[in-house]
């Protein structure tokens, strides 16, 4: 058999955790799915999948196995699409990942517009709060806030942002205004996005870093639930200032302490390298790259 085609056959297995769903998704019967994988680790010489009656499993060298099937499969694909024309329009699908808030205020404009310019195209957009593994998990273009690790991804600067602090008028002018990082010991503080009994702010401020550990009042999994306690006035969080400039702008919130901020943290468009452009991956990350050049900036 075509090794492509094995190596196709095994990752919509180990993706769907199962031979018939796998078959279902390929439009072939199950009993061919079962062979194409019986020759690829009768080729292999190795063990890719634990099976029982409930479940599918990759084993570990199976998970090795997938990601450089997976690699190999994004290879193939691209080079078709290149191959096809580089002026081809944009068809398929594509998936994107972002913060929430984040892809929220500033992605999906640039998915709807890019949805508005290529009817060919459809689009799975996953807003998390956590990194997504994009060779792992599918997906063809993230947007990263902060420091990147070294990958095989690439990457394309588009902005910065910092983290702030705030509070709403009606606390301050009950609690008072803190001048110093050491104060902020006599507020209230919220926390969002942690589940630790303890939290960790670090300062900056004439070339001497300060760090403030402080067991905080209110404690919440959301940004946006943060940002509705601070406009009611419980207290000070610490937030990212793109999701609170327009309330900084309008006055419902106050920036605190801007001489002590660390420094700023970029924002990434990422996306898998490849030797070849493929068309939809290409014109999305033109897209948004302008889009968010315009929009993600230091405040």
């Amino acid at each position: 058999m075509d090794k492509l085609h094995l190596m196709t056959v095994f990752v919509a297995v180990a993706e769907e955790e199962g031979f018939a769903a796998a078959a279902r998704r390929l439009a072939m019967s199950p009993p061919a799915v079962t062979r194409a994988i019986a020759a690829l680790e009768a080729r292999l010489g190795v063990k890719l999948l634990n099976r029982s009656t409930r479940y599918v499993r990759v084993t570990e060298a199976g998970q090795r196995y997938m990601d450089d099937a997976r690699r190999i499969i994004a290879e193939v694909d691209a080079a078709d699409e290149a191959t096809a024309g580089i002026n081809a329009e944009p068809r398929g699908h594509l998936t994107v990942t972002a913060p929430v808030l984040f892809g929220k205020m500033f992605v999906m404009p640039g998915i709807v517009d890019y949805l508005q310019r290529y009817p060919a195209m459809d689009v799975s957009a996953l807003f998390l709060d956590r990194v997504v593994n994009l060779l792992e998990e599918g997906v063809d273009v993230g947007i990263r806030i902060g420091e990147l690790p070294d990958s095989s991804m690439k990457a394309i600067r588009v902005g910065q942002i910092r983290r702030v602090l705030c509070a709403s008028p009606a606390y301050l002018a009950k609690a008072g205004q803190p001048q110093h990082p050491d104060q902020l010991r006599d507020h209230c503080m919220i926390a969002a996005s942690s589940v630790t009994p303890m939290i960790e702010w670090r300062f900056s401020h004439q070339g001497q870093n300060m760090a403030f550990k402080f067991k905080p009042r209110l404690t919440v999994s959301s940004i946006d639930a943060a940002i509705e306690a601070n406009l009611a006035g419980l207290g000070i969080s610490r937030l990212l200032s793109y999701q609170v400039n327009a309330l900084f702008n309008t006055g419902q919130l106050i920036r605190l302490l801007p001489d002590y901020e660390t420094a700023p943290l970029p924002v990434h468009v990422v996306h898998r390298e490849s030797r070849y452009a493929s068309t939809r991956v290409r014109s999305f990350v033109d897209l948004i790259v302008a889009q968010l050049r315009e929009k993600v900036e230091i405040h």
